[in-house]
């Protein structure tokens, strides 16, 4: 975790200069395996009103997506919400629920942004510059940026842009389903993002491993 937190002090200032940083070692050069072998899933959700954080992660085989392993991790909150700054809270049990995995993956979806951030690193940028595994962000949501919706069918997508960066894409998976944010994570370039959860996409919103992450970390038990 030193590349991840380092020596911050646990100020939210020191945090956000700390995104800054690391936005800095993040690779938009596609660097995966030209046939993955494994692909994984990440998902985080809290327990006990926020008190336990819960991780899950799902591996699964690139070339059928079918899952081979799952694993899920259950610690102490580190810190409380804060906007913008969701990977703080998050990365330590995502870490620590990738170290059980069998295989590490070629390739990680996690279930939020990548570069789609204000300070360009979400939770699967920061991610992947800790671990240095290739990541993509798939959200929900927007938490930056303007774009032009996406046509009806599923595939359709439009940029999402920041300031004048191109953070991401607002891509329609499902169609009548809102639509997801893509963006690279590290190790990935923007293309390849999109491409990557094309490939993934099986009739569901969500992409497969995400999905199956989702549906992992909902359970209870």
């Amino acid at each position: 975790m030193s590349t991840a937190f380092g020596d911050w002090d646990g100020s939210i200032v020191e945090a956000r200069r700390m995104q800054e940083r690391l936005a800095a070692e993040v690779s938009l050069r596609d660097d995966v395996r030209e046939t993955p072998r494994w692909l994984a899933g990440f998902d985080v959700g809290f327990e006990d009103e926020g008190a336990t954080t819960r991780a899950a992660a799902i591996l699964l085989a690139a070339d059928t997506l079918q899952p081979v392993a799952s694993e899920i991790v259950r610690m102490p909150t580190s810190m409380p919400y804060v906007p913008g700054l969701l990977s703080f809270r998050e990365l330590p049990a995502l870490v620590a629920v990738l170290a059980r995995l069998p295989h590490p993956p070629d390739l990680a979806f996690v279930d939020g942004q990548g570069i789609a951030h204000p300070r360009r690193l979400g939770i699967a940028a920061h991610f992947g510059v800790a671990t240095g595994l290739p990541s993509i962000g798939v959200a929900k949501n927007v938490l930056c940026g303007k774009h032009e919706a996406p046509g009806p069918s599923a595939g359709e997508h439009t940029p999402l842009v920041h300031r004048g960066d191109h953070i991401g894409w607002v891509l329609r998976s499902k169609p009548r389903c809102n639509p997801l944010i893509v963006s690279p994570g590290h190790r990935v370039s923007m293309q390849g993002a999109l491409d990557r959860v094309l490939r993934t996409l099986r009739g569901y919103r969500l992409p497969e491993p995400t999905r199956l992450a989702d549906r992992l970390a909902s359970r209870r038990g």
